[in-house]
């Protein structure tokens, strides 16, 4: 392997932002490592990715299960040495609105929702972190959402101010704090961390009601995933420029 083949790897990157965040930094040179749950639709992304002729290989990822995670930090160690950017994508949301009710809320649903959207990238992150202080220019993005920012959430004149998922904006919103802690530990290494509200894209996540491509929501998270040297840390970003927390 050449020292200068730069390595990514991508949570939940088999459909959607995740895959387009794959097929943006595979056709920038990024030998992409498509993390999924699902062996079939990882293998199917990585086919094809690499039909496109870009680099790409399915590792089965999933971010609840800490044995798996091991299990990856020790491949891309063995394989590549190193990792240069960490893109914290796998999310998952109720589409249930009467889960969004605090009375009809149950701790299962807010315990789910946390265990892949919070905790699950804080393991990756935790697992794969020394690995990231021996690229020359690590960067890990945390791909967040507006409806975690506590400033906008209590603004009237917020588009979504009337929308309010607790589980899913609670989880972003510490994904956010997530990002300022790590920026603020290792903001004296070569490890720069931010976070990225793609919008409202039409996924899966949202049964495809978004307005904006998958592939649009992807470009934010990839100028973050590739930013200079000189570049921020610490901050939230959208499509737009920075964003309150």
């Amino acid at each position: 392997m050449s020292i200068n083949l730069k390595v990514a790897l991508i949570t939940g990157a088999n459909k959607g932002i995740g895959f387009q965040t794959a097929r943006q930094l595979g056709q920038l040179g990024y030998m992409v490592l498509v993390g999924a749950r699902d062996e079939e639709r990882g293998r199917e992304a990585e086919y094809r990715l690499q039909q496109e002729g870009l680099r790409a290989l399915f590792i089965q990822l999933d971010v609840t299960q800490s044995v798996m995670i091991n299990q990856v930090w020790k491949r891309i160690k063995e394989q590549y040495g190193k990792l240069d950017v960490l893109i914290n994508n796998a999310a998952v949301a109720s589409t249930d609105p009467h889960r969004h009710q605090f009375l009809e809320l149950n701790m299962t649903d807010m315990r789910e929702t946390l265990d892949t959207n919070f905790f699950g990238a804080m393991a990756v992150t935790q697992a794969v972190l020394p690995l990231m202080l021996e690229s020359p220019a690590g960067r890990i993005v945390n791909v967040s959402s507006a409806m975690g920012s506590l400033t906008l959430n209590s603004n009237p004149r917020f588009l979504h101010y009337a929308h309010k998922p607790l589980a899913y904006n609670v989880s972003k919103t510490a994904l956010n704090q997530l990002t300022v802690h790590l920026a603020h530990e290792f903001k004296n290494t070569n490890v720069k961390v931010n976070a990225a509200c793609p919008g409202f894209a039409s996924t899966d996540l949202n049964q495809g009601r978004g307005q904006r491509t998958a592939s649009e929501a992807a470009d934010i998270v990839v100028k973050l995933a590739t930013l200079s040297n000189d570049g921020p840390t610490g901050k939230f970003f959208n499509a737009h420029g920075e964003i309150p927390w």
